[in-house]
């Protein structure tokens, strides 16, 4: 079952563990280094992240590594472009008042 990539997100360690596969590949044991918590407990996240296929696995040998799936951003890309727009909208329009109390002062 896929889930929802903004289930993967939600979570702060699921986040984190996202920034360290995006610099590079780790086995499950490297990533639970980075973290208070048990492999298994990063294993269950990394279980969700692969659900929502933002990390893929690749086995080496014995080891598991797991990938960053940057292309499985495109679907938090897409919910957020109107909102971007939005608030890049609203801060040139703080940009003009200021410059209209800037020019006001002057």
């Amino acid at each position: 079952m896929r889930r929802d990539v903004f289930q993967a997100i939600a979570d702060p360690t699921r986040r984190a563990i996202i920034s360290l596969l995006a610099l590079q590949a780790m086995t499950p044991n490297a990533v639970a280094e980075h973290f208070g918590s048990s492999r298994q407990a990063v294993s269950k996240h990394i279980k969700i992240l692969t659900e929502c296929q933002i990390v893929k696995q690749e086995q080496l040998g014995r080891e598991i590594y797991y990938h960053f799936n940057p292309q499985s951003m495109k679907e938090l890309d897409s919910f957020l472009e109107p909102f971007r727009a939005q608030w890049e909208e609203r801060f040139n329009q703080l940009d003009n008042v200021l410059e209209n109390l800037k020019n006001q002062k002057s």
